[in-house]
């Protein structure tokens, strides 16, 4: 269940949107902070909360990527797989990234530091090949980027 303080952030933020379908996003998030993934009871949980169709509320948490269906490590980090991350080394970023971390994509390492994952594009473009670990951004990635960061993670 979302706690009282969560409860209270959602209620406070209807004023400021025109429905509460429309609410569904910021709903979301919070309940994600409060338990690290979205799952389907959570889903179910923000439809009634927000009084709209669970088919909504799960519509919107399949759709975007920036919600997690499944548990995810401490560290999530989300390689950029768009076009110019592409063109730009994504594929050998997420592979050597696996690597390291002796996982695959999709997976979470046994300590359940980190989660890698492969995504759609992130807006960041011009400084590609770029990766999200958790909210931020890192950006023109290179192999030597990459093993301070992760030595920086652990």
């Amino acid at each position: 269940m979302l706690t009282q303080e969560n409860l209270k952030k959602i209620e406070a933020l209807k004023i400021q949107f025109p429905d509460t379908k429309s609410l569904t996003i910021p709903a979301l998030h919070i309940a994600q902070s409060q338990y690290g993934w979205i799952s389907e009871e959570t889903m179910k949980e923000a439809a009634h909360v927000l009084n709209v169709p669970e088919s909504h509320v799960i519509g919107v948490a399949t759709f975007y990527t920036m919600f997690n269906k499944k548990p995810v490590g401490k560290y999530h980090i989300q390689v950029c797989t768009n076009v110019s991350c592409q063109l730009l080394g994504a594929e050998k970023i997420s592979e050597y990234i696996c690597k390291k971390l002796n996982i695959k994509v999709g997976e979470t390492t046994a300590d359940k530091i980190f989660t890698i994952s492969e995504v759609e594009c992130l807006g960041s473009c011009g400084t590609a090949p770029m990766m999200q670990v958790n909210n931020d951004y890192h950006e023109n990635l290179t192999t030597e980027k990459i093993d301070k960061l992760l030595q920086e993670l652990k």
